[in-house]
């Protein structure tokens, strides 16, 4: 759980990114939303990013092209969380993405693109 006064953070997950690592992020008291809720399931990756930088929302997603689209952005934000990982089922999800909280916290607020696999977080800081 967030400790008090502590900056809520904002995510979005992308349609690759199950609704229960969604739920999740809510209980850890995140403020998390899927596109599927708000029936934006077609919404274009350019569009997704737009989304994103408009609610300050970091992107959850296994959707390399988005560390492209946000590469050539030349912008900071958002940042995006890309995980890479051979077993996508939640609970995995879940694990890894709580590593990632613990240790790219300041790095996600600054702006990050951040690859998630099994043994590794790899970050690159934003604009490149």
């Amino acid at each position: 759980m967030l400790s008090d006064g502590e900056k809520v953070m904002r995510f979005l997950a992308d349609m690759g990114i199950s609704n229960r690592t969604v739920k999740w992020l809510r209980q850890k008291g995140y403020d998390a939303i899927h596109l599927s809720e708000e029936g934006l399931q077609r919404l274009s990756d350019q569009d997704v990013l737009l989304k994103a930088q408009r609610e300050n929302r970091t992107i959850l997603t296994v959707d390399l092209d988005f560390g492209y689209l946000v590469a050539t952005s030349e912008s900071n934000l958002p940042s995006v969380i890309i995980f890479r990982l051979n077993d996508e089922r939640s609970e995995v999800v879940n694990r890894r993405l709580e590593k990632v909280l613990t240790v790219c916290k300041h790095d996600i607020e600054a702006g990050v693109i951040i690859s998630v696999n099994e043994k590794s977080i790899r970050t690159r800081r934003l604009p490149f």
